[in-house]
């Protein structure tokens, strides 16, 4: 399918290049690979050098970019580049395939479930007992959903997908392959002999609008709940334990880990590979960088790194400090010899 150049500035609201009625769009590509028929986007002066070489029809342009005076390469000029691409990407997005309404013969569906208006229960399903979908909701092909689990309206699971018994989850939230919710939590106790298994009888909340990627984990609480707030982003191979609870609006990158009872509030980031150790607590806005480790606290709004974190400039000053520490120390080294003499010159 392709649209006009026009059409895509009218729905950025946005003018339209001179010409671009008679400008049909095929797709959107990277700067470096786009052809006469793609849209493109610029979002940072870094990539000019392959603004002037793309060979793309139009290209949306972040409005503070620079750009060069003799450009030729109609431009739709926006204050998001990539809100804005991400926008348009819709518009050429291929249709997921997905179950239709109503239970595949293959599925398996208790008969005290309760399926809302033209939700879709797809091949080798399972819902439990007393489970609920809400309308329009949509199971891919193998996803199991325990007993006493409620999923509200418009979510989509994809395959494979856990949900195991009494979790809910609200409206309108994504899980995709592979991922589970509601798997025990990890408690042991030594007993003298052996580690004694703690049972976890708590459940998983999930809240509107969440969306979690493929190969996760949330773990049901050992007491009470575990929640994720809504409209929380948590990336593939993420590990949320126990009895955590997660503030809305949260982003979890890929392969970081939040162990038991941690609370990350309002509009919490955590880059990749970090680790928040258990009871520990992150305030709104708070943000833990790639590769970290958090200990204890983050204020809200402060932005932490390192292992274990602490405030993100003082970590810079310290690794920037670090390559010099042999130089400083053979000097500490020379200038403590130097003292000894004198020392030993004044008689003392």
């Amino acid at each position: 399918m392709t649209r006009s150049l026009a059409d895509i500035a009218q729905a950025l609201n946005v003018p339209a290049p001179a010409g671009a009625a008679a400008v049909n769009i095929a797709g959107l590509a990277m700067l470096t690979e786009a052809g006469e028929t793609h849209l493109s986007f610029l979002g940072d002066k870094r990539y000019l050098p392959e603004f002037n070489a793309t060979r793309a029809a139009a290209v949306i342009v972040q409005r503070k970019v620079p750009l060069p005076p003799d450009t030729r390469t109609p431009v739709l000029l926006v204050d998001d580049a990539d809100l804005a691409t991400a926008r348009i990407a819709t518009l050429f997005a291929p249709p997921v395939p997905r179950p239709a309404p109503g239970v595949d013969p293959a599925a398996r569906v208790h008969p005290s479930a309760t399926l809302g208006e033209h939700a879709a229960v797809g091949f080798n399903c399972f819902v439990g007992a007393r489970a609920r979908l809400g309308a329009r909701t949509i199971l891919h092909p193998g996803v199991y959903v325990g007993d006493d689990t409620t999923l509200g309206d418009d979510c989509e699971i994809f395959p494979n997908v856990t949900i195991r018994e009494r979790c809910t989850v609200g409206h309108r939230v994504i899980v995709h392959a592979n991922t589970a919710i509601g798997s025990d939590g990890f408690g042991y106790r030594w007993d003298g002999s052996k580690h004694a298994k703690i049972p976890q009888i708590g459940a998983v909340a999930i809240e509107d609008d969440v969306e979690i990627g493929s190969c996760s984990c949330v773990d049901r609480a050992k007491f009470g709940v575990t929640r994720v707030g809504r409209d929380t982003k948590i990336d593939n191979l993420v590990q949320v334990a126990h009895n955590v609870v997660l503030g809305p609006h949260c982003l979890l990158a890929g392969q970081s880990g939040v162990a038991g009872s941690a609370k990350l509030g309002a509009g919490v980031m955590l880059g990749g590979q970090c680790a928040v150790r258990d009871h520990a607590t992150m305030g709104d806005g708070s943000m833990l960088a790639a590769c970290s480790g958090l200990l204890d606290t983050a204020e809200p709004k402060q932005i932490v790194s390192g292992i274990p974190a602490i405030p993100h400039r003082q970590a810079l000053r310290e690794q920037a400090a670090l390559p010099h520490l042999p130089e400083l120390r053979t000097e500490v080294r020379k200038l403590h010899a130097e003292l000894e003499e004198l020392r030993k010159s004044l008689g003392k």
